[in-house]
């Protein structure tokens, strides 16, 4: 299989100020203090489920593909029996998450090669991963984290604008995101430090109003001030759960 090009980043990023890395690593102590539950939001019971939910995920809410799918891995519950699926039913399936044609169209891709050049089973290298159709770095990592407990840094939108948020990067292209804090953090924290901040940027460091007065770790913030600073005007944002 032609593997598919990924973005070249930098063979050796400059070593990160002392200061910032024990910032970061503090916050980090805090968010993880803050939420204790913290774990991927979508539900799976094996890395082939992980996989299939998190392409599926894409612009609809992780509430929604966990009602979905049930009847999605009971009716197919393996990559070959997803990859011979009828067109017409898994559309039904999926027809609640929205772009269900292109989404059909993944999982079938999707499924067929892993049949094809991985013998049916979920390849555990994020250079095997990112070869699937409709999987990049992000979803790589993903299942990188959360089905094999491997070290996988998610960066999706929250993870990108809390670490500019937080001062961690300037950058904005994801693949230099994910290398620029991941040279912040010893790698085995990898993979909860991306539910810390993912959990952190849905319930309470939101896009348009953060709830800065409200933050656990406004003090080590540079963006302070980016949304209302009164506890108890930011207190109404906070949320318990991410969006629905």
């Amino acid at each position: 299989m032609t593997p598919k090009a990924t973005k070249a980043v930098p063979a050796a990023l400059p070593k990160p100020d002392t200061s910032l890395v024990r910032r970061a690593r503090k916050v980090d102590r805090i968010l993880a203090e803050t939420y204790p539950d913290a774990r991927a939001e979508l539900d799976f019971t094996n890395a082939f489920e992980c996989l299939v939910v998190t392409v599926v995920s894409a612009q609809t809410t992780d509430r929604r593909v966990n009602a979905a799918s049930p009847a999605l891995f009971a009716a197919y519950p393996t990559p070959e029996a997803m990859a011979a699926a009828p067109r017409e039913h898994l559309e039904q399936l999926l027809g609640p998450l929205g772009f269900f044609r292109q989404k059909t169209d993944s999982v079938l891709k999707l499924s067929q090669a892993l049949v094809e050049h991985f013998g049916g089973e979920v390849p555990s290298r994020l250079d095997d991963l990112v070869t699937l159709p409709g999987v990049g770095r992000k979803t790589a990592n993903v299942v990188l984290g959360n089905a094999f407990g491997l070290p996988g840094i998610t960066v999706d939108t929250h993870f990108g604008r809390l670490a500019r948020r937080l001062g961690w990067t300037e950058e904005t292209d994801p693949v230099k995101v994910e290398h620029a804090v991941g040279a912040l953090f010893p790698k085995r924290d990898w993979t909860m430090l991306s539910h810390h901040l993912i959990w952190h940027g849905r319930r309470r460091c939101h896009a348009k109003k953060p709830a800065c007065g409200a933050c656990p770790v406004a003090r080590l913030c540079p963006s302070f001030g980016a949304g209302p600073t009164d506890p108890v005007e930011a207190e109404k944002l906070v949320t318990t759960q991410g969006p629905a």
